[in-house]
């Protein structure tokens, strides 16, 4: 599978990464939807327990099984495809949270690769809002944003940080990046 042309935005929360996907899908990109946001907002709507704040283990099984779909749904697809966070993004979360890795979250970052370029929002507070999903605070916001990079790394991707500016900006940005003009 040609995963290169599969191309993963990460950081924090709050630092712009779904607008600029949004952006980018306006222009023509494929995309997938971010992970947490989505099981965040199907456990509520149900009554589930898989959420960060009731069952962090659970939320992040969940968010693994909506990451492997994504993943093998963009397999279906041509052309680019844009990530709203990935595989290892779990990882780093767990981490995050001080809980355990297990073997298979490991084993799923190993086996189902982006491009080898994944590019990062950084934290931004003149952006940074809480919303019902997004309950951290800024510092927290900070601190996933690090975990994140530190979690791409080890799985041998290069990061990328995204300028600070406006969103057309960051979309010239990474499609520069990507060598589409």
């Amino acid at each position: 599978m040609d995963s290169g042309r599969f191309v993963v935005v990460t950081g924090g929360p709050g630092a712009g990464k779904s607008t600029l996907i949004d952006a980018l899908e306006n222009v023509g990109f494929d995309r997938s939807r971010e992970a947490g946001r989505g099981v965040i907002q199907d456990q509520v709507a149900i009554g589930g327990r898989g959420l960060p704040w009731t069952d962090p283990g659970l939320f992040a099984e969940l968010m693994l099984c909506w990451e492997l779909r994504s993943y093998h749904d963009a397999a279906a697809r041509p052309g680019t495809v844009l990530f709203d966070r990935g595989v290892p993004d779990i990882v780093g979360y767990l981490r995050l949270e001080g809980r355990p890795v297990p073997g298979h979250m490991v084993t799923a970052a190993h086996r189902h690769r982006y491009h080898h370029r994944v590019f990062v929002a950084p934290p931004w507070p003149e952006i940074y809002e809480r919303d019902t999903e997004r309950k951290q605070s800024y510092e927290e916001a900070v601190r996933t944003h690090e975990a994140m990079v530190t979690a791409y790394a080890e799985f041998g991707y290069e990061t990328v940080e995204l300028p600070r500016t406006t969103v057309g900006e960051r979309a010239r940005f990474v499609t520069r990046a990507l060598g589409r003009l």
